[in-house]
């Protein structure tokens, strides 16, 4: 039983009583203020809302209790049981999360030549769904869904190596990966046309029987850098009985036209939202970013509000919206978003921690290099909220008579006498002497070729995986297993911002020079 105690001095009145506890004047008693405590799960608020309103009349009314105490009476202890406010709390057995897979990846082309954009590796051994999949775990959410439809191979593989046992135990969870497929009937037979329409071919799964205690869904994107407590975003969502929540950062104009820009009033509520405006319309959704809690003169740097493309919806609202409301908008952000906004409770979530999306190769090599700096906005080594991987079970790396700066170096790998500065080294890679590293990020490579394998390929003019002697190397993204000859230089002296040379084995793109997943670069070339 809640409780309080209150102590009464002769010529003391009690007022009415409210629902919400004593109606009476500023100081809760005439005469006398209230004294004790109260349990935590009274919301204080609001029983301070009630004691201040005005004094009532003391008119008799059935169902009313009033009481008078005069000087005749005694000093008295009252105890009133005072009604319990329950606060609904999220459980995150009842969320579900999607993670869409991405589409055709064109933007980090041609990174996603081979793979789709999720299993694109980051930051030296990790893959971009380790981020929202460690997200989940570290948040309690233990279902866990995955679609997936381009180049999903070595995502699904990835998937299975590392979330099927390691260590990870998803209790009565899962973590299902579903693939695009043709089902019977017109519709049945098309590809997921966008976001939105992936999650409703799947619709049947949210209703089985399984999921059937599923009370909010999660739609997560697998390009993203960020840390984040799900189960905080749930809870705003509950708290505030919203039927979408959209999760949201405030953004300068370089980049606003390349994300979802909403409007909102001064109680969160999303009453605009478009998807990737240009020119007019661009400047039309410009913000008062005050009042996400920003200065003045930030708040002139980031006049848009962007969204992070997080959501999470109540499953029944979700389900009526794909299946009856909208059933030919194909799209979350484009179509079902600023549709609902007209009729739901919208309503935006500040994130006030770091986020990037790295959906393009300059956002993409930006963010990995700047886990290089001594004190980096992001970093994937946290204690309490650690994120996962695969567990590859290799050495520790070698450095023989190196110089490193400022350099994120992974495990596996072998460096002679070489330089590396603001460079990001992925496993398993092979440096030899006279090398030069500089502001690159080289994935690494899937497999070990042996000494006597490397010795046998150089004895035959053949290039190994890796970078030869002597090769100096600027401004670069080095995709997986890829063999680099000795004597090259790769520095685009020039500054090409763009230019195909796959046949070459190399795209340039925004300036940033791409050596392609297994290419080969001859000894002595110059790019």
């Amino acid at each position: 039983m809640d409780s309080f105690r209150a102590t009464l001095r002769a010529n003391t009145h009690m007022e009415s009583v409210s629902k919400f506890g004593f109606s009476a004047g500023s100081d809760g008693f005439y005469g006398e203020r209230l004294r004790g405590s109260l349990n935590k799960n009274l919301p204080v608020n609001q029983l301070a809302e009630s004691l201040r309103s005005e004094k009532r009349g003391r008119k008799i009314s059935h169902g009313v209790s009033c009481s008078i105490l005069t000087s005749d009476n005694g000093k008295e202890t009252l105890t009133v049981q005072a009604p319990r406010f329950e606060r609904l709390r999220a459980d995150p057995k009842n969320v579900v999360s999607i993670i869409l897979g991405g589409g055709a990846g064109t933007q980090l082309f041609p990174l996603t030549s081979k793979t789709a954009t999720p299993a694109v590796p980051v930051g030296g051994c990790y893959r971009l769904i380790d981020i929202p999949m460690s997200n989940c775990i570290n948040s309690g959410i233990n279902k866990i869904f995955v679609l997936t439809q381009f180049n999903s191979a070595s995502l699904n593989r990835h998937i299975a190596r590392t979330y099927f046992g390691n260590g990870i135990n998803f209790g009565d969870g899962c973590v299902e990966v579903l693939a695009a497929t043709q089902t019977p009937g017109d519709a049945g037979m098309k590809w997921f046309q966008g976001t939105a329409d992936a999650v409703r071919q799947f619709i049947w799964v949210f209703e089985d029987a399984k999921n059937k205690d599923v009370e909010n869904i999660l739609i997560l994107s697998g390009d993203h850098l960020y840390r984040m407590d799900y189960m905080d975003f749930v809870q705003n969502h509950i708290d505030r009985n919203a039927d979408i929540t959209v999760s949201c950062v405030p953004t300068g104009d370089s980049r606003a036209s390349d994300y979802g820009l909403m409007k909102i009033d001064r109680n969160g509520r999303i009453i605009q939202f478009a998807e990737k405006p240009k020119g007019a319309d661009l400047k039309a959704m410009e913000a008062d970013t005050t009042l996400l809690g920003l200065s003045p003169q930030d708040a002139a740097k980031a006049p848009y509000i962007a969204s992070m493309g997080v959501y999470v919806f109540k499953t029944d609202i979700l389900l009526k919206l794909l299946r009856s409301r909208y059933p030919a908008f194909n799209d979350f952000g484009s179509e079902i978003i600023p549709s609902a906004v007209r009729d739901h409770n919208v309503q935006a979530y500040i994130f006030r921690d770091y986020w990037e999306d790295i959906g393009t190769i300059k956002s993409f090599y930006d963010a990995n290099l700047a886990l290089t700096e001594e004190y980096p906005k992001f970093e994937f080594y946290d204690p309490k909220t650690p994120f996962f991987t695969s567990p590859r079970f290799l050495p520790p790396t070698k450095i023989d008579k190196c110089q490193i700066k400022d350099s994120i170096i992974s495990h596996g790998c072998f460096l002679r006498e070489c330089s590396v500065e603001h460079s990001i080294v992925g496993e398993r890679s092979r440096l030899d002497y006279g090398v030069e590293l500089k502001d690159t990020f080289m994935m690494g490579a899937d497999y070990y070729q042996t000494e006597s394998e490397i010795a046998s390929l150089l004895a035959e003019g053949k290039i190994p995986i890796g970078i030869g002697r002597n090769t100096k190397i600027r401004n670069c993204i080095i995709d997986k297993n890829a063999k680099i000859g000795k004597d090259v230089v790769i520095a685009n002296k020039d500054g090409v911002e763009e230019a195909h040379r796959p046949e070459e084995g190399f795209y340039i793109r925004s300036g940033i020079t791409i050596i392609l997943e297994k290419a080969t670069i001859t000894d002595g070339t110059v790019i």
